[in-house]
């Protein structure tokens, strides 16, 4: 048995016995509902499910930021934090997901995750709630977008370095955005918010969806400061830490791979724009797709990093991945790709050249 392998056994065990120690205690199982998605063929129902103490408020999704006044609260935030990225999940509990209607059985996996699939769910385009019940669990509502078939523009974004100035090493990222809680310390990258409510004005049912390699226990973090600085609001897909069976971490870069084409298949008919920045490999896996698929990419944004931002990104003060400068989507299909050190300075060029490519694109089709 490899050493990944093991790994995994070892923490399901310990998670195993963790659920069982906190239930002895009068924990319960609690289920969280994250935003889900899909068209007007299928949706993806998410949420998870963790032990907590039932004395605590139900809500833990809540947008409410509690203002730091003092030490006292710094500290009382700092344990929020803390409880929220060591949480004993509930794997493998069974669970019913309620939609317009239908009721779909399924389970947990071993994180304690649900990615139910719901098909033919009669929903109408737009924002809808549907109902989990697991086992052992009060009900709770969870968001869901339908994205209307109709639409032929979307945004994919990445949220570190792209929409948030983190100005930390690349390792520390996930820990600082459970951990350190309060959305004044964080820095929305200048311009970002503006730039995609400017293009989701002009494609006013056009989803975006914040795709990143962070872990899910973050989301209330995030969706507290995405809230605090205009982000338009999206499905968020994120990943789990820990081993797997093929290694001790998850691989960020297959799971931006395994989003991205899942979208491509949910969505065959929009065309994306895809942001990201070039601290890590989104230039690399954003024209991969394009070069694949380029009748489904609009165009590729990438936010340039500073030179001490990229040091903290990976070590050097230059972009570590691009694509080769004669083999890449844009000198193959066409596909163009756009820079700027922030999102005021990608606005100065990038909704003219969407809106080309959408006409490009479009008279493809015809």
């Amino acid at each position: 048995m490899g050493l990944s392998r093991i790994a995994a056994s070892v923490e399901d065990v310990i998670n195993r016995r963790s659920v069982v120690y906190l239930k002895n205690r009068g924990w319960r199982p609690r289920t969280i509902g994250l935003i889900g998605y899909g068209s007007v063929q299928s949706l993806h129902v998410l949420g998870r499910v963790i032990m907590a103490d039932p004395e605590t408020a139900e809500d833990p999704d809540a947008l409410e930021e509690v203002a730091p006044v003092g030490p006292i609260n710094v500290a009382a935030e700092a344990q929020r934090g803390w409880r929220s990225f060591f949480t004993a999940q509930v794997g493998f509990l069974p669970v019913t997901v309620h939609a317009n209607g239908q009721s779909i059985q399924s389970m947990t996996d071993r994180g304690g995750y649900i990615d139910v699939m719901v098909r033919d769910h009669g929903l109408e385009p737009g924002w809808h709630e549907v109902t989990i019940e697991a086992k052992a669990a009060e009900p709770v509502r969870a968001r869901v977008l339908v994205v209307d078939p109709s639409v032929r523009a979307g945004i994919v974004s990445d949220i570190d370095d792209t929409i948030m100035v983190t100005m930390l090493p690349r390792a520390l990222i996930a820990a600082w955005n459970t951990f350190v809680r309060h959305t004044s310390t964080r820095k929305p990258v200048p311009g970002m918010a503006e730039l995609y409510k400017d293009l989701l004005a002009k494609h006013p049912n056009a989803p975006i969806f914040y795709l990143s390699t962070g872990a899910w226990n973050t989301v209330p973090t995030l969706r507290r400061f995405m809230h605090q600085h205009g982000y338009p609001e999206g499905p968020m897909l994120m990943t789990d830490w820990g081993p797997t069976p093929t290694g001790f971490f998850r691989s960020g870069i297959e799971h931006k791979r395994t989003q991205l084409r899942n979208l491509l298949i949910t969505f065959p008919e929009i065309n994306w724009l895809l942001v990201g920045d070039d601290g890590q490999h989104d230039p690399m896996i954003y024209d991969e797709l394009a070069r694949e698929h380029p009748r489904h990419v609009a165009a590729i944004a990438i936010r340039q990093l500073s030179p001490a931002e990229q040091v903290l990104a990976h070590g050097t003060p230059e972009a570590i991945e691009e694509p080769p400068a004669l083999r890449n989507a844009t000198a193959e299909h066409g596909v163009p790709t756009v820079q700027g050190r922030d999102g005021h300075a990608l606005a100065t060029v990038l909704p003219e050249v969407v809106a080309e490519r959408d006409e490009a694109l479009v008279a493809l089709g015809d």
